[in-house]
């Protein structure tokens, strides 16, 4: 069995976001999409285009904000007690 070559560890701070932003998305824009249109065929042809214009807005909305949400929660959350 072969492995699947592993992205450096630096990368991660980018790989989560991205990894978050497409499924978030995905799910999100398909909700809206099919809750405003209906389960059709033009709700279908709508939704890759609303997920790839909210995935343009959230994939740098991510990069930016992770780093904000990650200092609320360590002022806001106790540390782990040994």
């Amino acid at each position: 069995m072969t492995t699947l070559p592993r992205i450096p560890a630096r990368y991660a701070g980018i790989v989560m976001p991205l990894l978050l932003s497409v499924i978030m998305t995905c799910i999100i824009s398909g909700v809206s999409t099919f809750l405003a249109i209906g389960f059709s065929r033009d709700a279908l042809r709508a939704w890759p285009v609303g997920w790839a214009m909210s995935w343009i807005v959230a994939f740098p909305t991510l990069l930016v904000v992770l780093p904000i949400v990650r200092h609320l929660v360590s002022v806001l959350v106790a540390p782990p007690t040994r």
